[in-house]
């Protein structure tokens, strides 16, 4: 009888970031964390606040650090920091950046949303 051991892989990857950005909006949030001249550890601050004409709006700011209670996260080289509430709404959800006649801006294409409205800033989930 032959015994084998088998060694349990320890992963030391990042996990996986619930929300991605494309490569414009990457650029995009790049361009406004230099302009802050903000430090080393900032990053994007990706939340979800009760409010706006569906139920819920989405949040973005650049901070220098993450919250206390965040989860940290990377897409694209850019640092996301997402607080607890924020992280049920968000999985799978998808940020880019968009230039039309009309203006330019952020959208979120988020698969937990089950209806919205046209500022596309707020969403019912």
């Amino acid at each position: 009888m032959q015994t084998e051991s088998v060694a349990a892989a320890v992963s030391t990857e990042a996990p996986a970031s619930p929300v991605v950005l494309t490569q414009l909006a990457a650029g995009e949030v790049r361009r406004y964390i230099e302009e802050q001249a903000a430090g080393e550890k900032a990053g994007l601050r990706v939340g979800v606040l009760p409010g706006g004409c569906s139920g819920f709006q989405y949040g973005l700011n650049i901070e220098d650090e993450p919250g206390d209670d965040d989860m940290t996260f990377e897409s694209q080289g850019i640092r996301l920091f997402v607080d607890p509430f924020s992280l049920q709404y968000l999985q799978g959800t998808e940020i880019d950046y968009v230039s039309t006649f009309q203006g330019s801006g952020f959208t979120f294409n988020n698969p937990n949303a089950t209806g919205g409205c046209g500022c596309g800033s707020s969403f019912t989930a």
